[in-house]
């Protein structure tokens, strides 16, 4: 049934009275168009569909009006108010229809993704791991020991299965729970036996890596960087181990790692395959061009497609973001252990020495990376160093307070004189990029110079020739 008419409510009309809007009205009596102001309010509509629907049999009463998802109207606002447009469906029912409720599951399951969010959510489970981890392995009850380790253990392949949403940004997360679980399992007190300790824990997150880059449905850069990360790790700390070597070697050969990944990190992130570049001059060669001896004088034209393009800038963003991510949880943990471990005077130096200069080179670093995560990261990784640098200074062995004041002195000159440069936004000119290049080099030899003499070497030298 379908009809068609026009009605004036007789209510006071808003300002807005004067537009008119085409509803369909679909109810017991059938479907029927009405032309309403934007100003009647549903009673008058329900009021119009029962007065044209006597004449084909009538409904009982004035119906009630629901949107077509079975939200009911106010009877007091008027449809323009209501967000009624033309053309909308509205429901003239003698009962209320409730729409169907959606559990939160659902829910979850219809809300759109969010790999920011997945993303911190994902560095705060990985920061929680590590502190059940620690609570863990320094419980003296083996069996909240023993329950942590495999409530992590769990965890940790739960994450990298490629199943559900956001499984990269699970992926990424489940090696730290891996190194999590096997710190809580292997600790002892005791700082001869942390090197060892925190080796295993790397070659375990390397493995679970492994596991879920090898079940990944696309290649996963973050997987491979936990897998090179962990590896590293597991060298630096198993080999001065085995040797019988002191542990500051491998903090000193971990904090010089981390500074000298962020100089080559971006030149490994960005590889461009040769199967994606074109070559147009060799795809324009035709039988009358092939003739042409003047051709093959001109410079060739190169072109990288925007599809590989975009791929190999994600790809390239993921590596360094993950290796930044790397370089400052390293650089964090190893700094105070380098620093707490040289008791001797001469490695003291040493070690102090390449603490601020691998916190200044990675703070030079920063200022090339373009990627503001990847930027902001390494920032924190040499503002962490130097922090380390400046507690160990001031309530470390030796420190006076005339030493402590001196440090503070220089300290604030050396941030007021990069919050000057950094104000006058002086890092864009070409005479700071050249000064700061040059900077950059130079803590990074000297670093190298400092490396020598935290680890032992030059004091063992000088103890053999004495």
């Amino acid at each position: 049934m379908h009809a068609k008419g026009e009605h004036v409510s007789d209510v006071a009309m808003s300002s807005s009275a004067g537009a008119t809007i085409a509803l369909s009205i679909h109810g017991p009596a059938g479907v029927l168009d009405l032309v309403v102001p934007s100003g009647a309010t549903p009673v008058d509509v329900a009021r119009e569909y029962a007065a044209q629907a006597a004449e084909m049999g009538g409904v009982p009463g004035i119906p009630l009006l629901q949107t077509a998802l079975g939200e009911r109207l106010n009877a007091a606002v008027p449809l323009g108010e209501a967000g009624v447009q033309a053309g909308d469906v509205l429901v003239a029912t003698t009962g209320v229809h409730r729409p169907r409720k959606v559990t939160l599951l659902e829910s979850a399951k219809n809300a759109p993704e969010s790999p920011a969010l997945a993303s911190l959510v994902a560095t705060v489970a990985g920061l929680v791991a590590a502190l059940a981890g620690w609570y863990g392995g320094r419980a003296g009850d083996e069996a909240v020991r023993t329950a942590t380790v495999g409530l992590l253990l769990a965890c940790a392949l739960v994450a990298v299965l490629p199943l559900g949403r956001h499984a990269r940004q699970r992926a990424a997360a489940g090696p730290a729970f891996a190194a999590a679980a096997a710190f809580a399992a292997l600790y002892e007190p005791g700082v001869h036996l942390l090197p060892a300790i925190l080796g295993a824990a790397g070659m375990s997150a390397a493995v679970v890596a492994g596991i879920g880059r090898a079940l990944a449905v696309t290649a996963d850069e973050v997987s491979t960087v936990w897998i090179v990360g962990g590896l590293t790790v597991f060298a630096c700390c198993a080999l001065p181990a085995m040797l019988g070597w002191d542990a500051r070697v491998a903090w000193t050969l971990l904090v010089f790692g981390s500074m000298m990944t962020a100089r080559f990190a971006p030149s490994l992130a960005v590889d461009v395959p040769d199967d994606a570049l074109l070559d147009l001059d060799r795809l324009a060669v035709t039988a009358w061009s092939a003739r042409d001896s003047q051709r093959s004088g001109r410079r060739g034209r190169i072109v990288v497609s925007a599809t590989a393009m975009e791929r190999l800038v994600r790809r390239a963003s993921r590596v360094v973001t993950a290796a930044a991510a790397a370089i400052l949880v390293t650089t964090a943990v190893a700094t105070p252990l380098l620093l707490h471990s040289a008791s001797i005077d001469l490695d003291r130096i040493g070690a102090r020495c390449l603490v601020f200069f691998a916190g200044c080179s990675l703070l030079l670093a920063a200022r090339s990376y373009r990627h503001a995560v990847a930027r902001a990261l390494l920032r924190l990784a040499g503002l962490a160093a130097l922090a380390a640098l400046a507690l160990h200074l001031v309530a470390g062995p030796g420190a006076g307070h005339v030493d402590t004041f001196f440090y503070v002195v220089v300290a604030l000159g050396v941030v007021a004189l990069v919050a000057a440069v950094a104000t006058g936004r002086g890092w864009r000119s070409v005479w700071w990029s050249r000064r700061a290049e040059v900077a950059e080099s130079l803590c990074g030899s000297l670093a190298f110079a400092a490396a020598v003499v935290a680890a032992g070497v030059f004091r063992r030298l000088w103890e053999m020739t004495s």
